[in-house]
């Protein structure tokens, strides 16, 4: 349980690096949006590639080249369905969620709190993490598609707009 061979120490080693460089080479390729935490689907691809490498380090049976292979896949998929979110309304709907609006002008929007399962304190806290000692200076605060709370000063332009604001 607690022993480890010379060459499999090795091994790990050198797949490791080797898998990791290719990992950063296969992410640059494919630009910045591969990991996002835009909504589910990039958390989705990051998990597997996170337990792609994970495999690819601890399981000898997998050789470099199928790890490298599945990375290449993941990233493919992913580039794949963020392309056709930007050229695909329906797409994009399927695979987004629509900002909801949670507070407004000193009012906590109750039905639209219940339903995504935020409470006030989950507000109030986004709140005083923006600098806000009292909901007096804000405008709203959004639930964001990426599941981050935005809070809107009353102080600034609209930034409401394509909000879902059905409570």
């Amino acid at each position: 349980m607690f022993e480890i061979t010379l060459t499999s120490f090795i091994r790990i080693v050198t797949v490791g690096f080797l898998a990791y460089v290719g990992l950063i080479i296969l992410l640059r390729a494919s630009g910045k949006r591969t990991l996002t935490k835009l909504n589910a689907f990039d958390l989705v691809v990051t998990v597997a590639l996170g337990s792609t490498l994970a495999t690819i380090l601890l399981d000898s049976s997998i050789s470099l080249l199928e790890g490298m292979t599945a990375f290449a896949l993941l990233i493919s998929l992913q580039y794949l369905l963020t392309f056709f979110s930007v050229h695909s309304k329906w797409v994009n709907n399927v695979i987004k969620s629509e900002p909801r609006l949670l507070f407004l002008d000193g009012n906590f929007l109750r039905k639209a709190m219940k339903k995504e399962r935020i409470k006030e304190m989950e507000i109030l806290q986004a709140i005083r993490n923006t600098g806000f000692g009292s909901t007096e200076k804000v405008k709203a605060v959004v639930l964001e598609t990426d599941g981050s709370l935005s809070v809107i000063s009353s102080e600034t332009g609209n930034a409401l707009e394509n909000v879902n604001s059905e409570s």
